[in-house]
């Protein structure tokens, strides 16, 4: 199993699975990613949290925490 957590800079993931429980996941579904979409990452701060992310079109920037309930293919 690999998490959005560990996928490298420049990187094209498939979003394969959304882990967590209630408010969390549904922060995540409303950011607009659900299974089956598409993430590029963009870049990682210096001290490597927030992880920016391209996802449908827009940048988000992602807690390292939250990409972790987030599993990818």
């Amino acid at each position: 199993m690999s998490t959005l957590k560990e996928a490298k800079v420049g990187q094209t993931v498939t979003v394969k699975k959304l882990c967590g429980e209630g408010a969390v996941k549904r922060r995540i579904m409303d950011m607009g990613i659900t299974k089956g979409t598409e993430v590029y990452i963009r870049k990682v701060a210096p001290l490597g949290d927030p992880i920016e992310i391209t996802v449908r079109g827009y940048e988000l920037s992602l807690r390292k925490a939250d990409a972790e309930n987030i599993e990818t293919a």
